[in-house]
């Protein structure tokens, strides 16, 4: 039984052999390709690239500009912005700081109040306006 330890100990190093598979069917299906593609080339039906696979490829940045279409533009509310929400949460947790200075714990009930009713009003006015546009 090993007990658990900060340090990591030297393990010792294993005899790992990976074997070679040799296919002789698909050596020969290799072999026959790259003769017909080399005789398609000698005949002119496919060009050789560069790269010498035998196939040629073209640019996909061709006529992209033609096709852009604009970037859409993100639904900007006062309420979806991140920094409006950071600064939401500071100010709540400062005013509620305060109250606690000078109020005490009574301050929390407050908060909680004054939550939910602007979370029933959000709520009642977003799900308005999905009844309006069904």
């Amino acid at each position: 039984m090993k007990f658990p330890s900060v340090f990591r100990t030297a393990t010792p190093m294993r005899f790992d052999i990976k074997p070679r598979y040799y296919d002789p069917v698909k050596e020969e299906i290799d072999q026959r390709t790259s003769r017909i593609k080399k005789e398609l080339e000698a005949e002119g039906v496919i060009s050789k690239d560069q790269h010498g696979t035998g196939f040629s490829y073209q640019s996909g940045i061709r006529g992209a500009f033609a096709q852009h279409r604009g970037i859409k533009e993100r639904s900007s509310s006062a309420f979806t912005s991140t920094g409006m929400i950071r600064s939401l949460i500071f100010f709540v947790l400062l005013g509620g700081l305060g109250g606690y200075i000078y109020l005490g714990p009574i301050i929390f009930e407050y908060i909680l109040y004054v939550t939910a009713i602007s979370a029933g009003v959000y709520f009642f006015f977003r799900l308005k306006s999905k009844r309006k546009n069904e």
